[in-house]
Formats: C-alpha cells, structure tokens, sequence
C-alpha cells in the first residue's frame, strides 16, 4: 500500500473575496471526494491564493499516477482558466 500526498496550489485571480473562494473550493472539494481521497482546505486568509491538500492510498505506484492524472483532468474540465499546481509525496 501506497500512502499519498497531494498538494494543490490554485490562484484564483478572479475572486473577489473569501466567500467567492469558499464558494470556488467547495464546487471542488464536492467533485474531488468522487475520487475516494481525504481532502483538506489549507487556505490561508488571501481570497485570490488557496491551498488544498489531498490524502489517498493505493496499491502500486502505477495506481498513483493514474489518480493524480484523474485530478488534473477534473481540475481542467472544472475551468480551464484555473491556474494550479500539484505536488505530491509517497510515504
């Protein structure tokens, strides 16, 4: 069993306060736990910057490039304006 880490950096530059990036964060969180994955909102109090984290286990590490493909593709069909980057860690 894999346990990984996934870190994602969104910039939000079209949001105009905390309730408009609540708001962006929930509609993703909502579409994320579809993919079985714990997921943590890491935000700090800028409104145009957000920081999710995301914890899941596989099998074999083949399992984990898939799923995090699976991310990035929810990510772009969510918006494609979104600008994001991910990170990730296998314990």
């Amino acid at each position: 069993m894999h346990l990984t880490l996934v870190y994602i950096t969104l910039d939000l530059p079209y949001v105009e306060s905390l309730k408009g990036r609540r708001k962006v964060l929930s509609s993703i969180k909502d579409r994320l736990k579809k993919e079985n994955c714990s997921i943590l909102d890491l935000s700090g109090e800028y409104s145009k910057e957000a920081e999710l984290a995301l914890a899941f286990l596989t099998h074999t590490e083949s399992d984990i490039h898939q799923k995090i493909q699976r991310i990035e593709n929810l990510l772009e069909k969510y918006q494609g304006e979104l600008d994001y980057h991910i990170s990730f860690e296998t314990v």
